[in-house]
């Protein structure tokens, strides 16, 4: 729960108890006060307590770490998740043994996962919240193995005087391709196809 609604004799009061609820700081929330207290007549009749609405300012990181968790737990996994949120980027870890069935052939499962992931977090959300799954390094691992193909593709693109087209990769993948060959001296690269069958064509300069 990350909304929550209290009356109390003040709205001090009533703000205290939805913070313990909340596990929360009050510079983690934001209140809304919905009714304030009175005293009433002569302070007998009509009295009224204080009532507030709080809820927590970030809770996309709790989203996605209750998602992943319960998917893990249906999965037969034993495995922790690790959430970072830094500005318009969420990042998340999960740490565990054996996490290959979790990152399937050439990543598409921890992809798939991540894409859920990130329709979850950013259902209600106003502002995009840039959304990135890992485990056990994948994704710095394959981002190495990429730079090296490209390197490689590019030197056979020199030295054959031909176009090389890649296999279909999803648009992480595609912007490592781009970044990685970005001011060769010898080729560029362009993207074409339609998703999922999007691919990196290595071409020579004219």
């Amino acid at each position: 729960m990350y909304v929550v609604e209290k009356t109390a004799r003040t709205v001090e009061e009533a703000l205290k108890l939805a913070l313990i609820e909340l596990s929360a700081t009050e510079d983690q929330v934001k209140v809304d006060v919905i009714e304030e207290s009175s005293k009433g007549l002569f302070g007998l009749f009509g009295a009224k307590e204080a009532k507030v609405r709080v809820e927590l300012k970030e809770k996309s990181d709790r989203i996605a770490v209750e998602f992943l968790e319960k998917i893990l737990d249906k999965m037969g996994i034993d495995g922790t998740v690790v959430a970072k949120l830094d500005g318009d980027a969420l990042n998340l870890d999960i740490l565990g043994n054996d996490m290959a069935i979790l990152i399937g052939r050439r990543g598409q499962t921890l992809d798939a996962l991540q894409y859920l992931v990130s329709l979850v977090v950013n259902k209600e959300r106003a502002d995009y919240l840039r959304v990135t799954l890992d485990t056990e390094s994948y994704r710095a691992k394959r981002k190495e193995t990429l730079e090296k193909l490209a390197h490689r593709l590019a030197a056979k693109a020199k030295k054959m005087r031909k176009d090389i087209v890649l296999e279909p990769m999803n648009p992480y993948e595609r912007r490592i391709i781009h970044a990685t060959l970005q001011g060769h001296p010898y080729v560029s690269t362009k993207s074409e196809g339609e998703e999922p069958n999007r691919k990196v064509v290595i071409f020579l300069n004219k």
